[in-house]
């Protein structure tokens, strides 16, 4: 079986692909499932020790609609519609610049961007700036940056986070209303890549054999929510976060 170029040095795809692949989505589903959001952010990064960076990116898109969809349907009922509207056509607006890049960029400089992204991410979620009091186009700006960074590294999630966390929303609303951009965004980013021709045979396969690990973490992670400290748990995955970007950047410099 030959992963088209996605696999590092072009060999074909080993069982260490496939373990890696598989630990980074039991780790990235299980924080989704705690925190709300993490998957595309972990997820990429833990892959990118293994595989090519733009197979990682397709792979955790397609990993992430399954995860997205069923959250954002279970919370519906919570979500800020308002939000999620202004969010997602900002998003689309920036889906086809994020495309470019990713088309037009080779792996070791996505890899570097991909590391660079997440640790800006971290001090950007550290910080909690409260801007309850900012306009809609704070949403539109953070909504663009995140649908040029879905189509280009999987990772549309901090500036959401960021501007959702600045509006203050209460732990349920916040999920709630993240997954379902979540949702539409990546429904839209799996299409573009389609359409891309960047979805290929080997990267379903990888998507297919995470599945039930994703599922089983998401069985595991949503019934512990109510067992963490909210604020504790927050540290833990931006210390995650920066293991897993610290490790991409090695990667690109390697």
């Amino acid at each position: 079986m030959r992963v088209d170029r996605c696999v590092a040095d072009s060999a074909a795809v080993t069982t260490t692909n496939i373990l890696v692949v598989v630990a980074a989505v039991l780790i990235a589903s299980l924080t989704q499932a705690v925190a709300g959001f993490g998957f595309g952010l972990l997820a990429v990064p833990i892959m990118t020790l293994s595989i090519e960076p733009k197979l990682a990116v397709v792979v955790s898109t397609m990993m992430a609609i399954f995860t997205t969809t069923w959250q954002a349907w279970h919370g519906r009922a919570h979500a800020d519609r308002v939000l999620v509207k202004r969010l997602t056509i900002a998003a689309y607006l920036g889906m086809p610049v994020g495309l470019w890049v990713f088309v037009s960029i080779g792996n070791t400089p996505l890899r570097l961007a991909l590391g660079i992204a997440v640790l800006i991410a971290v001090v950007l979620l550290a910080l909690r700036i409260n801007l309850h009091h900012v306009g809609p186009g704070l949403d539109v700006a953070a909504g663009f940056v995140s649908g040029v960074l879905n189509t280009s590294l999987s990772t549309n999630g901090p500036p959401l986070v960021f501007v959702l966390q600045a509006r203050q929303l209460p732990p349920d609303r916040f999920r709630s209303t993240i997954a379902m951009v979540f949702a539409f965004s990546n429904l839209a980013s799996l299409s573009l890549f389609i359409a891309a021709g960047k979805v290929t045979h080997d990267g379903l396969v990888l998507a297919a054999i995470a599945v039930p690990v994703m599922l089983f973490g998401q069985w595991v992670g949503l019934p512990l929510r109510r067992h963490f400290d909210p604020e504790r748990f927050r540290w833990l995955v931006l210390s995650l976060l920066c293991v897993a970007a610290i490790s991409a950047i090695v990667a690109a410099l390697a």
